[in-house]
C-alpha cells in the first residue's frame, strides 16, 4: 500500500503512537483542488491528521470533522475522516500565494494567522461531540498539540509535514501522534521527551527512506514497542449524484421551480472534492415531484 497509518503502544501500553505516510492522498487533494503550494502544505497537514485522528474512532462509521476558521488569507480549511482513514477535505481559498516564512519554509502559520480549531466527532448518537480551542501558531501540529491537551486532557505531541517538489507536486507528507496514558511513569515521559528533542522532522526523516515503522523506532527508542495494526489511508469522497439530488430536495419545491423556471441547466459543485454535476431541466422537474 503507497499511503497507510501504523498504530502502535510503547512502554507496556503507557503510550499510544499513530505515523503515516500520506503522499498519495495529499497529491490528490492537490489535484482535485489546484492547491498553491502553501495551500497544499495547509491542507495536506490536516487530512494527515485527519487520517490519523479518524483511525483513532470505534467504528467504522463514526465520522470525524476538522475544521478552521481563521483570519489569514486561507480563510479556513475542513477535513472529515471515517473510522477507516479515508479523508477528504478543502481549503477555502486555495490560490493563497504568500513569500517563504523566517525559516525559508511554507509559510503555512501566515496564511492562517489567527482564528479556531473545531473537532467534531459523530458517533451515531443524538448529538455529536465538539470540542473546540485557538490557533496558538497556525501550524496546525502545534494547534492540535493544544487542542488535545485543552479539549480532551490528553497529553500528546503531533508533528506533520508536507514537502514540495519544484514543479509544486507532492514529494512527501506525512505525520505522528504520540499520546501519553493517564498512568503513564515520570520516567516513560522524560524517555519521550529526550527522543522528541533530537528528531528529524517527518518530512526530512520521509525523504531519507524512512516509513512510519522507522519514525516509530526513533520515537520509541529505549521502550518497548508493539505494533498493533497497519491500515490504509487515502483521499476519498463518497459524493454522487443521488446525495446530491437530495440536497436539491432539501431547499425546497419554491427554490427548484425557479430553477426550472430559469430554463437552464444547474451546475453543482462538491466542496470537497471539486466533482461537479449538472441536472437537465428534465432532471429538475423530476426532483420537483420527490420534493414535499
Amino acid at each position: 500500500m503507497s499511503d497507510y497509518i501504523v498504530r502502535a503502544t510503547a512502554a507496556h501500553h503507557q503510550v499510544r503512537i499513530f505515523a503515516a505516510t500520506t503522499k498519495e492522498l495529499v497529491e490528490t487533494a492537490r489535484q482535485a483542488h489546484d492547491t498553491s503550494p502553501v495551500a497544499t502544505a495547509a491542507l495536506g497537514r490536516l487530512l494527515t491528521a485527519g487520517a490519523m485522528m479518524g483511525s483513532m474512532q470505534k467504528g467504522e462509521n463514526d465520522k470525524l470533522t476538522l475544521q478552521i476558521k481563521c483570519s489569514g488569507p486561507i480563510g479556513g480549511l475542513t477535513v472529515t475522516a471515517d473510522g477507516l482513514a479515508n479523508v477528504k477535505g478543502y481549503v477555502d481559498h486555495p490560490d493563497v500565494m504568500l513569500p517563504p516564512n523566517a525559516y525559508g519554509k511554507l509559510d503555512v502559520g501566515g496564511a492562517l494567522d489567527l482564528g479556531v480549531l473545531s473537532v467534531i466527532k459523530d458517533m451515531g448518537l443524538k448529538e455529536p461531540y465538539v470540542g473546540q480551542t485557538q490557533l496558538v501558531s497556525g501550524e496546525i501540529a502545534e494547534d492540535l498539540t493544544y487542542y488535545f491537551a485543552t479539549s480532551e486532557q490528553i497529553n500528546s505531541s503531533v508533528a506533520l509535514g508536507v514537502l514540495m517538489n519544484k514543479n509544486n507536486t507532492v514529494r512527501q507528507a506525512g505525520g505522528f501522534i504520540i499520546q501519553l496514558l493517564p498512568f503513564a511513569e515520570e520516567a516513560v515521559i522524560a524517555q519521550l521527551e529526550e527522543n522528541l528533542k533530537g528528531i528529524p522532522s517527518v518530512t526530512q526523516m520521509l525523504d531519507a527512506g524512512m516509513t512510519p515503522q522507522d519514525m516509530l523506532k526513533r520515537l520509541t527508542a529505549g521502550m518497548d514497542m508493539e505494533i498493533l495494526d497497519t491500515i490504509p489511508t487515502r483521499f476519498y469522497c463518497d459524493c454522487c449524484k443521488e446525495k446530491v439530488e437530495k440536497v436539491i430536495i432539501s431547499v425546497g419545491k419554491e427554490e427548484i421551480q425557479s430553477m426550472i423556471d430559469d430554463h437552464e441547466p444547474i451546475e453543482v459543485n462538491c466542496h470537497f472534492c471539486n466533482k461537479n454535476y449538472i441536472f437537465t431541466i428534465d432532471e429538475l422537474k423530476e426532483i420537483l415531484k420527490k420534493s414535499k
